[in-house]
């Protein structure tokens, strides 16, 4: 069984799980994330491996961390990830990515991320729940954060906090890749 047959069973297992806990019927998380009752279907009988956004959609309905979807064992209240566990969310072919590195679930889901935006190349994200915070910290170039219609330039050595319940995004409109670090707080499911 390769990693992505071992990811897409802890998502199809975990999805049902949270899915029953939370008390959501198909139907009810589907409207919640607004991913067709037919994709969950589809993710948790383990017939797909869904993009970076449907996970983030249904995770954000759940009220739970990504790490949260994709763990595949729960394990002792210390949780040391290695650098060859860390999740690949997502990539394109000159080399940007995003890396999710951590997750705990506090008061409601806390996750870290590495993010590596090469020249040209971005990310958007549709809006968070109400309450959800991203804080991010440039290690390495210029990103150019949107939260709204606003658009900040972040520089190498510069952090910054918003309130992510709008559409965001990040990009790298410079020559040199940008590297940072994100940490994404979401409110527990009400």
């Amino acid at each position: 069984m390769t990693d992505l047959d071992q990811l897409t069973r802890a998502l199809a297992r975990n999805l049902r799980r949270w899915r029953n806990e939370r008390g959501f019927t198909l139907d009810a998380l589907a409207a919640r994330s607004g991913v067709s009752r037919g994709m969950i279907i589809q993710i948790e009988q383990a017939r797909t491996n869904p993009s970076v956004g449907t996970t983030v959609k249904l995770a954000d309905a759940l009220g739970v961390g990504i790490t949260t979807l994709l763990d595949q064992e729960r394990g002792p209240r210390v949780q040391l990830v290695s650098a060859g566990q860390a999740v690949r969310m997502w990539s394109t072919d000159a080399g940007s990515h995003s890396t999710l590195l951590v997750g705990a679930e506090a008061h409601g889901p806390l996750e870290m991320w590495e993010w590596r935006l090469m020249p040209g190349e971005g990310s958007a994200s549709d809006p968070h729940p109400s309450g959800t915070y991203e804080l991010l910290h440039v290690t390495a170039g210029e990103a150019i954060l949107t939260v709204g219609d606003e658009t900040y330039p972040v520089p190498a050595g510069s952090s910054a906090a918003f309130e992510a319940s709008v559409p965001h995004g990040y990009r790298n409109d410079g020559t040199e890749p940008v590297v940072m670090t994100m940490t994404v707080s979401v409110p527990p499911a009400r």
